[in-house]
């Protein structure tokens, strides 16, 4: 199968864009990577650059990508999540309908699920959030897009983390508590939400091998296909707090905070990966540990920074 040779990325300065970017840029040393800035509510801009680039493969991970911005500003998160794929999806079709688009859905669009069995592509979408309804409708839409040509591929990743990501997110969130504890900023007291909930975490470098494996495999992929990707392990909350703390080496005490709380959370979420497996050949290969381990180095290094200013 020939390797791209023009790839689009939009997104790209996200926490999972700025590894995919790296990644790409292994896999594919020769292939001009189409990085700049795109608007996605802007119609006009979207199908200019698409027309300009002339993609052979568009990779969409931007978005409004967490659950309490999209929440903050849902016409925002409509605007961005939803339309903006819209614009891209049609720009696609008009200008280079053969290019391969890997949306970045999300398993929170499953929602409604508290099941202790693994969940499966084919589990109804019923998110409980306004950033999961975003996700879902553009994973809808362009699912029946494929059926009129486009060539799209819909991952829904499980919980993801590693270096680089925001505090927003509840790992880099305890890692950001735990580093200024140990240095000294903070009184050692932890506050968090709902420590029992459980998730499939995966390493963020994890879910761009699973992007890069679609490129790989894009002849061999129908339009429309939806794969899980996700490591099939539930991880309660608490005892990855635990677990990062220990490795930190602090000790501290732990509060719950209303505020760190999610409405209508799901208790419990882990992916049926089989699929991406057996089309993809891909599987987790980070260890877990190490992923703590990044990001606690990650946010013991920002810390130092700012505490240096």
């Amino acid at each position: 199968m020939a390797a791209p040779r023009r790839i689009l990325l939009t997104g790209a300065g996200g926490f999972v864009g700025r590894h995919l970017v790296a990644a790409l840029a292994a896999r594919y040393p020769e292939a001009a990577l189409l990085t700049d800035f795109l608007d996605v509510r802007d119609a006009a801009a979207v199908a200019a650059a698409v027309a300009a680039g002339r993609p052979d493969v568009c990779v969409h991970l931007a978005a409004v990508s967490t659950a309490a911005a999209a929440q903050r500003d849902e016409a925002h998160a409509w605007a961005v999540n939803l339309h903006g794929t819209l614009h891209l999806a049609h720009a696609i079709l008009r200008h280079v309908p053969q290019c391969q688009l890997v949306f970045a859905s999300t398993a929170d669009a499953y929602g409604a699920t508290n099941a202790a069995a693994p969940i499966g592509e084919d589990t109804p979408l019923a998110p409980r959030s306004a950033y999961a309804a975003t996700k879902a409708a553009a994973d809808l839409a362009l699912g029946s897009m494929a059926g009129h040509g486009l060539r799209v591929v819909r991952l829904r990743p499980f919980n993801h983390t590693g270096p680089g990501q925001s505090a927003d997110l509840v790992i880099p969130a305890f890692a950001r508590q735990i580093a200024r504890i140990a240095a000294g900023l903070q009184p050692p007291l932890l506050e968090v939400g709902n420590l029992d909930t459980w998730r499939d975490f995966l390493d963020g470098r994890d879910v761009c091998a699973a992007y890069v494996a679609c490129i790989d495999q894009r002849d061999a992929l129908a339009p429309g296909t939806v794969l899980n990707i996700g490591s099939g392990e539930a991880r309660r909350i608490g005892d990855v707090l635990a677990e990062m703390m220990t490795l930190a080496g602090v000790a501290a005490d732990i509060r719950a905070e209303a505020s760190r709380t999610r409405a209508n959370d799901v208790t419990r979420a882990v992916a049926d990966a089989g699929r991406a497996r057996a089309l993809l050949g891909w599987a987790p290969a980070l260890p877990w540990s190490q992923t703590l381990r990044d990001v606690l180095d990650d946010w013991r290094a920002r810390v130092a920074a700012e505490a240096g200013r």
